[in-house]
């Protein structure tokens, strides 16, 4: 399923929603602690969990981005910035295991934006798939038809 893109108040706002069938706790893990968070996107670490913490992003060069820890409630919010966007992840425990909400605030839309869109659908079905035990045969298969998808989107919204 695809995220949903609405124009927002600086911006637009993309959000994605998953129901896992695991628990809120084993889907905290794999957004914040670095061994799990590896196995899905293995550029980003934790490097201070906490409220004014800090993640970097590695940027394959010798160069890491550092991005600030806005808001952390334990098992429950993770937001940071990314440049100028804010990316937020929210947790809410179900009956039959959790919902995943992913958002990510953007200050524009880029040509860059429907890769990155893509990638953040991408990297929600291989933590799925890695809590469900099972392995994406090929991430660039998958990411290359939902990217043809969110192109479509973002040429379809209406311009401000």
């Amino acid at each position: 399923m695809m995220a949903s893109i609405t124009q927002a108040e600086n911006g637009y706002s993309v959000r994605f929603e998953r129901n896992l069938k695991h628990a809120v706790e084993s889907v905290w893990s794999m957004l914040t602690d670095n061994e799990k968070l590896a196995q899905w996107f293995p550029e980003l670490s934790i490097a201070d969990l906490r409220e004014g913490g800090l993640i970097k992003f590695d940027m394959q060069n010798g160069h890491f981005e550092e991005m600030a820890i806005i808001e952390l409630k334990a098992l429950s919010v993770l937001e940071f910035t990314w440049a100028e966007d804010i990316v937020r992840f929210e947790l809410y425990a179900e009956p039959e295991g959790c919902r995943l909400v992913l958002i990510e605030k953007l200050a524009q839309i880029t040509a860059h934006t429907p890769r990155d869109i893509a990638g953040w659908d991408v990297c929600l079905d291989v933590i799925e798939a890695l809590l469900d035990g099972k392995t994406i045969a090929s991430r660039k298969d998958v990411w290359k038809m939902k990217y043809d998808k969110y192109v479509q989107a973002f040429e379809n919204l209406p311009q401000a």
